[in-house]
């Protein structure tokens, strides 16, 4: 069975895709932008929606198994580990950070995760 969750952002339709899709026993949550003037801001506001995403699924951020992280500046990274170490606790994922072009140039990072599904 495959479920699919969306957030009803502006992305989605324009583009084709949802915020996540479990299945397989994982939920794979979209690579998320969030909004705000620094890389910190749309960095939590980011998290918030991933939280929300793995929520609707039946998850929480301690489930998260991996993390990717894209940015335009990868000088920019460092300012956000404060917020991932607080995030992620003491249930870190296998991570990975890029350095690359996002799809608009006012967002500072994306980031996509890959969580563990509740088992029924």
């Amino acid at each position: 069975m495959v479920q699919r969750i969306f957030s009803g952002g502006e992305f989605e339709a324009k583009i084709g895709y949802c915020r996540a899709v479990v299945a397989g026993g994982f939920i794979h949550v979209a690579g998320t932008v969030g909004q705000g003037d620094t890389v910190t801001d749309q960095c939590r506001a980011a998290l918030e929606t991933i939280k929300g995403a793995l929520e609707q699924a039946g998850a929480t951020l301690a489930d998260v198994v991996r993390v990717n992280y894209y940015l335009p500046d990868r000088s920019e990274f460092e300012p956000c580990w404060p917020i991932l170490a607080e995030t992620f606790g003491a249930n870190p994922p296998a991570a990975t950070m890029i350095e690359c072009g996002l799809i608009d140039s006012k967002y500072r990072i994306e980031i996509e995760v890959t969580a563990l599904a509740p088992t029924a």
